[in-house]
């Protein structure tokens, strides 16, 4: 714990600065995704919580935890962890607070991070088409896209994975996230993010990552759901808008253009 603790007074060093993918990309994942800044989603996390806390922590699936939101870059590094939010707590509801806090997650104007069919498809959050298949493990060799929606969520699914498997190598690393601890919920969360802080560190200082090979590329924690202000620089609502629904049509006919 007090290595964790001590990791708090590192947070700005050890929390990485994306950078968005450069027009010239040539990354199969990414190169159709210009601008993206990497992949966000939440995650139930178990905690241990007074009785009288038991039913605004237990979440849809019926445990007792924190929905932590968490976002990486395209290198499975964490930019961004949010955690402290009850598990009843939605998404959506998650990241309108996480963007409007004092040092909350700041998405450039023109950037945008890819998003899961939970979150609203809006100004600098690009999340897939609802009602189409989506995730990896509903694509093989037999069942290719039949239009461009389809395409676009495969290769949403396949770029967006990066954060899923940042959550499974967190996971496979650190056991006090895979239960709940005795704990105050307070220091619960520390760990949750001192545990962030310190996966970035070894991502940082060792060449290969060992837990990358025992996560498998398709993993998958189930637990996905079928304006701008310019003063500043920075996207502030986020409200759906015709305009980035043009823009996502518009990617998705292109990728699609080129993949048939």
């Amino acid at each position: 714990m007090i290595i964790i603790l001590y990791n708090f007074k590192l947070y700005k060093r050890l929390l990485i600065t994306p950078e968005p993918v450069p027009e010239d990309s040539n990354d199969y994942r990414w190169k159709y995704f210009k601008g993206c800044l990497g992949a966000l989603d939440g995650t139930y996390i178990p905690v241990r919580v007074p009785q009288q806390d038991i039913p605004r922590y237990r979440n849809r699936k019926g445990t007792v935890s924190v929905n932590v939101l968490a976002v990486c870059d395209h290198n499975m590094n964490f930019v961004f962890v949010l955690s402290g939010w009850e598990g009843s707590a939605a998404d959506s509801r998650i990241l309108r607070d996480a963007i409007t806090r004092p040092n909350g997650l700041r998405v450039p104007n023109g950037c945008y991070y890819l998003c899961d069919g939970g979150y609203t498809n809006c100004n600098g959050f690009l999340a897939p088409y609802r009602g189409v298949r989506y995730h990896l493990k509903e694509w093989d060799a037999s069942r290719k896209p039949q239009n461009y929606q389809e395409y676009f969520n495969l290769k949403h699914a396949s770029a967006r994975n990066c954060i899923e498997r940042s959550f499974g190598i967190l996971r496979a690393r650190w056991g006090i996230l895979r239960s709940n601890s005795y704990y105050l919920i307070k220091t619960q969360n520390r760990f949750i993010l001192g545990c962030c802080l310190l996966h970035n560190f070894i991502r940082k200082h060792m060449a290969v990552d060992p837990l990358e090979d025992e996560v498998p590329e398709l993993f998958d924690d189930g637990e996905q759901i079928d304006g701008v202000d310019e003063n500043d620089g920075f996207i502030d609502p986020v409200e759906s808008s015709h305009a980035w629904t043009t823009r996502r049509d518009n990617m998705a006919t292109e990728m699609f253009a080129n993949y048939v």
